[in-house]
């Protein structure tokens, strides 16, 4: 569609903040805002001879004041009928931050010489990164203080923090933006000064070589932000001039850099939804040739970490639920894969952790994690066995590949994340920290349950449950809160978060639904919730939205939804399906305009999720995509409340899928249901940078679903 010159737009912004002023304040009566209506300009879509009308298609324009302007009225709207709510906000902000501690450092670990951690001092927004030194006890060393990087920006996201191997020089990815696009910085670590060296419009994928000197990275095609190129750095060199080190060849696949535990290899990794390819190099060589492991192939799935002398790989070949293999280092190809941990129906092998002389395997069992530890000299092998019924354990800081201990973190629907150290010797463990919950919190106040649905096909989904005990009666008259996502293979985890008592406590429930197209019930339910088995993840969804109400645990008229990014869509799309079935839905970041974004092969994601969702150029998919996409599926009716969230440098899901959803859903609304589009100007998929912004941001989604529970 044609812009209109500067001078017509500049005339044209004006006027529609002219006509937003007047109207867009109380033209039903003192409490009842008028909502902006986007202008209607049909724009024809055509595929496979079909054509679907598009008529807020002109949204796409980024930069054309009058969707700014239009955007900016979307606010103005939602902030004006959340109004009324500001006290409200006030109180359950200030629960917020007066429940997590706000002066706090993280549990330290051992990397070389030194101890590392980060803390947050009270009122700041951001971590300090610092370490001290081992032997000889050394004073706090601070490596970065993002607050002082953050203080001139309005969004300010630091990725990757990298050591390098002699530990004297700091690499750190800015992102001031909220797009995923980096700049890397250097920091000498014995001076303090800033190297001159920096890396622009990169990734934050970063590895250092063993030599000290060199970093791998990771840069993105300019139009679809695919991670398609391996760069090599050498400090102290023009980084215009450094040597590309791999470049992915197909538009379906990304690539990334990593080093394997043992510190003996970097890998460049090429990965899709179904296939994964790695190539290794000596990392004290790091000018040496990268080596293929296995040559991919569609279908196989392999991830590589190496110890003992071999390569250790998790293969999904001749293994739904994959299994564990090892390879010499000199003849690491499939031919020469020796099993390690054979593949069962019933468990599924998610990830491994090598140390000197053990092995720790991350597994899932009807949903729940499992840690299962192998002495590698011995065979002997034991788990780990945790009680709730339904929690998530995951290894974290394991930066010592002869480390006696394995660094895990626990944490449920009502136990905060807890630290442990586990001497894989002697099967002991030590709390080493658990976040501290301020304001009387007493995780005996607060349950959680495990139950299973029945979705339309006669699957068991499970669900996990939290409620105050005090609060909460399983009589049919508790609103509820269910949260689903169901996409990529990603599970769907019950963990704790603090800022959730604020609805417990107020006699809501909280639910996880876990739908197909998430792997907690392994890779068969990840598969069945795919391509042409999506509607299944919808389905599900619903399914466990009316197996709690009709059991009591929620209020029929009270019953919410929240998803974000794919689980936007799924929210989106069992809104389309069953919109009398929720009261309000909250949608961050939706993916809800899935049959033109899968369409555009310069949008980023699309051509590497193919698999995942399918190809709309061809028919077969296309029609399937059509049958369930939100904005194409929607239909003149009542819809409940919405809260739809969206970030104007999005990179992940584009601004204008939210903002055209919550046009249309507005123009073709016939019922009482207030659509509200909160457009984050200044930041991006991740929603605003800052730890107290994110919390007014909570207490603005929890003050519109409690006023939506109260509301006739």
């Amino acid at each position: 569609m044609a812009r209109s010159p500067s001078s017509i737009r500049g005339l044209r912004l004006l006027a529609l903040l002219l006509v937003l002023g007047t109207t867009g304040s109380r033209a039903y009566g003192a409490d009842r805002p008028t909502p902006p209506m986007a202008t209607a300009r049909p724009e024809s879509l055509v595929a496979h001879g079909q054509v679907r009308l598009d008529e807020y298609y002109w949204l796409r324009q980024r930069d054309d004041p009058e969707v700014l302007a239009y955007l900016a009225a979307e606010n103005a709207y939602a902030d004006s009928v959340m109004a009324p709510t500001a006290a409200l906000q006030e109180t359950l902000y200030q629960e917020i931050a007066g429940r997590i501690g706000q002066a706090d450092t993280s549990a330290p670990y051992r990397l070389g010489d030194y101890r590392y951690y980060h803390r947050l001092a009270a009122g700041a927004e951001y971590p300090v990164y610092c370490r001290r030194r081992i032997d000889p006890p050394g004073d706090e060393e601070v490596l970065l203080d993002v607050n002082l990087l953050a203080a001139e920006q309005e969004y300010c996201e630091v990725g990757e923090v990298q050591v390098s191997s002699g530990q004297d020089v700091l690499a750190y990815a800015v992102d001031g933006q909220g797009r995923r696009q980096y700049t890397v910085h250097f920091r000498d670590l014995r001076t303090g000064r800033i190297l001159p060296d920096r890396l622009t419009g990169v990734t934050d994928n970063l590895v250092w070589a063993e030599d000290d000197r060199t970093l791998f990275y990771t840069r993105q095609d300019s139009v679809t932000l695919r991670w398609d190129r391996v760069y090599r750095h050498r400090l102290g060199t023009d980084p215009a001039e450094d040597p590309l080190v791999y470049r992915e060849p197909d538009s379906t696949y990304e690539c990334s850099v990593e080093k394997t535990r043992s510190r003996r290899y970097l890998l460049i990794a090429s990965w899709q939804t179904l296939a994964t390819e790695y190539r290794f190099l000596e990392a004290d060589r790091p000018e040496g040739e990268f080596r293929v492991i296995e040559p991919r192939r569609r279908g196989h799935e392999y991830y590589v970490d190496h110890g003992s002398g071999f390569f250790y790989l998790r293969t999904n070949d001749q293994a739904t639920n994959f299994r564990l293999m090892r390879a010499p280092v000199a003849t690491p190809s499939r031919p020469h894969w020796e099993e390690v941990i054979p593949s069962r129906d019933e468990v599924l092998l998610e990830d491994h952790l090598l140390f000197r002389g053990f092995l720790v395997v991350q597994e899932r069992r009807q949903g729940l994690v499992r840690l299962r530890v192998r002495d590698l000299g011995n065979g002997e092998e034991h788990y780990l066995g945790f009680e709730e019924p339904a929690y998530l354990v995951y290894p974290v800081d394991n930066r010592e590949f002869d480390a006696p201990s394995l660094r895990y973190a626990y944490t449920s629907l009502t136990t905060p994340r807890s630290v442990y150290d586990y001497d894989l010797d002697r099967r002991t463990r030590v709390l080493v920290k658990q976040d501290e919950v301020l304001g009387g919190f007493d995780p005996a106040a607060y349950r959680t349950e495990r139950l299973w649905a029945t979705a339309a096909d006669g699957a068991q989904v499970p669900i996990s449950l939290v409620y105050r005990v005090d609060r909460f009666r399983r009589d049919g008259r508790n609103p509820l809160l269910l949260y689903g996502y169901g996409a990529y293979g990603i599970s769907s985890e019950p963990v704790f978060r603090a800022e959730r008592l604020s609805l417990l406590d107020r006699g809501f429930a909280y639910a996880v639904a876990h739908v197909r197209g998430g792997q907690e019930l392994g890779r068969p339910w990840y598969e069945a919730g795919r391509q042409t088995r999506k509607r299944n993840t919808f389905t599900d969804f619903i399914a466990c939205a009316e197996y709690l109400a009709g059991a009591g645990y929620a209020d029929r008229e009270r019953l919410f939804a929240r998803g974000g990014s794919a689980g936007g869509l799924l929210v989106g799309a069992a809104v389309t399906m069953r919109p009398e079935l929720f009261r309000g839905v909250v949608a961050e970041v939706p993916f809800v305009d899935v049959v033109t974004t899968m369409l555009d092969e310069e949008i980023p994601l699309t051509t590497a999720e193919y698999d995942e969702w399918g190809n709309p150029h061809e028919r077969e998919a296309y029609d399937y995509i059509l049958s369930y996409s939100p904005y194409d599926n929607l239909r003149p009716g009542p819809y409940p409340d919405l809260l739809i969230t969206a970030g104007l440098h999005d990179s992940q899901v584009q601004y204008w899928e939210p903002a055209k959803w919550a046009a249309r859903l507005r123009a073709r609304q016939t019922g009482n249901g207030r659509i509200l589009l909160k457009t984050r100007m200044e930041a991006g998929h991740d929603g605003v940078s800052g730890r107290y912004r994110q919390y007014r941001e909570a207490a603005y989604q929890y003050a519109f679903l409690l006023t939506a529970a109260a509301r006739p």
